[in-house]
């Protein structure tokens, strides 16, 4: 596991109090998105309703096991509704 930081984009910050930034311990995507909702009881629902995940620039679908280290830039973004 390594010590992540996470950024909050978007309306997320909302959740979160005004707050942007979180260090979260966690080893791949589902990891951090549960401790996050743990440390950040306001973000959960929304966390459990689905955000985008995106590491490094690059948005990441549907890999709830896909490996972070300390070295990742992590953004979450309010998921985009799309016909």
């Amino acid at each position: 596991m390594a010590l992540l930081t996470v950024q909050l984009g978007g309306t997320l910050q909302s959740y979160a109090g005004g707050t942007k930034t979180f260090q979260v311990e966690a080893g791949n995507i589902r990891e951090m998105l549960t401790r996050l909702g743990q440390q950040v009881p306001a973000l959960k629902a929304v966390l459990d309703r689905g955000v985008a995940v995106a590491v490094d620039g690059q948005i990441i679908r549907e890999a709830w096991f896909h490996p972070l280290t300390a070295e990742n830039e992590i953004f979450l973004l309010p998921k985009l509704a799309g016909g």
